[in-house]
């Protein structure tokens, strides 16, 4: 702004609208946030979609799976996918367009900010400790000689990385911040989020730690799930969640989906999808079809109603389907089919 930039603002985010505002205005750079590409893509297609100036677009929340067909469809956008938080002291961006990452771990950066990646136990919802009571740090990509592990982000608090808290909420504030992480007195920022770093130095997120779960003794990263529902061409939405089903332990996948108008629901197409592409334990066990998703005011997904509801037929009106692996498809899920699966009777 201060060189003479022209700033375009409309009052209310339209799909619609959004490629005609960047044409009129000769539109060089976006801001997104959230659900809001994929919410351009779900406009029907048409000549003029690669008709644009834009070059280059920046923001967060930004799934690889849309982001691939993004690029397809209206050209050659650079993307500077970036992770970070209001309160949060540390931060990341990804300027080098690599699919999916939100950043890279380079010598000069780790220098600067002394943030790590720490091993974490979903199932006791914390860091793991070892017998001296400290954090496990976890080798960094580029760093171990191979891809890394996922762990939780961690950042030290100080005079140049402070963590000033929320106001008027003392409790939620301690809850973020972790103490002797890797010296007695330390004090360090509980970013809440798992993220991995690749072999090449790369960062990704991987879920919010609420939203992983575990099945069969595995975490599930609900992204992952949500990437691999995503490439199919009869999906427009998706967000994955886990369920809890009686008398086992941990929570089954379950996913709510939008499809694309004209579209049913391929059951032996999408089992034959998760079957080859995700490992036994993150496959979706249960779908429910979407007239739409609940977002919050950055059009990030909410989940809460979801989980209340579980996969009852009972509760919800939706079309509920289960993962049947001996018709290698997915099936009506009935009122028999569901108290089958409650008592032990149906086998998943």
């Amino acid at each position: 702004l201060a060189a003479g930039a022209r700033l375009v603002l409309r009052r209310k985010f339209s799909a619609s609208h959004f490629w005609g505002d960047c044409r009129r205005h000769g539109v060089t750079v976006f801001q997104y946030v959230g659900e809001i590409c994929r919410y351009l893509l779900s406009q029907p297609k048409n000549e003029l979609d690669r008709v644009h100036s834009v070059r280059m677009a920046v923001g967060n929340g930004m799934r690889a799976d849309v982001w691939a067909r993004f690029l397809e469809r209206h050209g050659d956008v650079r993307f500077c996918e970036l992770y970070g938080a209001t309160e949060g002291n540390v931060g990341f961006v990804n300027v080098d367009g690599k699919l999916g990452a939100c950043g890279r771990d380079l010598p000069f950066l780790r220098l600067l900010i002394k943030y790590a990646l720490v091993k974490y136990d979903h199932e006791k919802d914390g860091p793991v400790r070892d017998d001296k009571g400290f954090c496990i740090p976890l080798p960094r990509g580029m760093w171990a000689g191979g891809a890394g592990q996922p762990g939780l982000l961690v950042a030290p608090i100080s005079k140049h990385m402070p963590f000033d808290g929320y106001l008027g909420n003392a409790e939620f504030t301690q809850r973020k911040v972790l103490h002797n992480v890797f010296m007695h007195g330390d004090r360090y920022f509980n970013s809440g989020d798992i993220m991995r770093i690749d072999k090449q130095g790369f960062i990704y997120f991987i879920d919010r730690v609420g939203d992983t779960f575990r099945w069969k003794g595995e975490n599930v990263s609900t992204m992952e799930v949500a990437d691999t529902l995503g490439d199919l061409d009869f999906i427009k939405e998706v967000t994955v969640y886990g369920v809890t089903i009686p008398n086992n332990e941990g929570r089954a996948g379950m996913a709510a989906v939008i499809l694309e108008e004209g579209h049913s629901l391929d059951g032996p197409e999408l089992y034959r999808h998760v079957v080859g592409h995700l490992p036994t334990y993150a496959r979706p066990y249960f779908i429910r079809l979407q007239e739409a998703l609940e977002l919050t005011n950055t059009y990030k997904q909410i989940k809460t109603h979801l989980l209340q509801e579980g996969f009852n037929p009972a509760l919800i009106r939706a079309p509920l389907f289960y993962l049947d692996s001996a018709a290698c498809s997915y099936m009506p899920l009935t009122r028999q089919i569901y108290e089958g699966i409650v008592s032990g009777k149906v086998k998943l």
